[in-house]
């Protein structure tokens, strides 16, 4: 990494903040953290953002989008880090399942369309037509639902495109098995060359 961040021993202001939540919420500062406190208001700004998004999903369905986008950005960053954070709302055989094929992994219906609404998304935007909202409206989701789940898969391509740019370090979870890391990345080493 050749980008210069900010020691947590020296950090100050808004860069302390943005760490301090770090470490509230995982106990670590994360190198992605470090490397997007380098521009700290846009990253408050982003994270406000986030906040508003996922304060108005369903924390599963929330998960779920993250889960889904991240896979076709082909994220390792935010596999890993929203894999820990699913094992709150999944057993991690389940975790583990999703990661390889979250269309035989037990979801609903529903749960499914959103995640390849979330996929598409995420792997062709200028490709997605009515046909894709209609599809989750016959699903059942709302104006607003269909709103928030693209609104989580397009932040989480903000996110895992800039880390991934950056080329920031991988960060692995602490408590994150090597069975589960192996689930989360098997998709990315099937991947076909582009």
């Amino acid at each position: 990494m050749i980008l210069k961040t900010t020691p947590e021993s020296e950090a100050t202001g808004v860069v302390a903040e943005i760490y301090d939540d770090d470490i509230t919420s995982l106990g670590y500062v994360t190198p992605q953290t470090k490397v997007m406190a380098i521009a700290p208001e846009a990253f408050q700004a982003w994270d406000a953002m986030l906040g508003a998004i996922r304060g108005s999903m369903d924390l599963r369905r929330y998960e779920l989008v993250t889960l889904a986008a991240a896979r076709a950005i082909g994220s390792t960053h935010c596999l890993l880090a929203h894999g820990a954070k699913s094992l709150k709302l999944f057993p991690e055989d389940e975790v583990a399942a999703l990661a390889r094929d979250y269309r035989t992994a037990g979801l609903t219906p529903a749960e499914v369309a959103m995640m390849e609404y979330a996929e598409k998304l995420s792997r062709d935007a200028a490709a997605m037509t009515d046909a894709d909202t209609l599809a989750l409206r016959g699903h059942g989701f709302t104006d607003r639902e269909i709103v928030d789940i693209t609104l989580a898969a397009a932040a989480r391509n903000f996110l895992s495109r800039a880390v991934l740019a950056l080329a920031v370090d991988v960060d692995v979870p602490p408590g994150l098995s090597p069975e589960l890391q192996e689930a989360l990345l098997a998709p990315l080493s099937a991947r076909s060359p582009e």
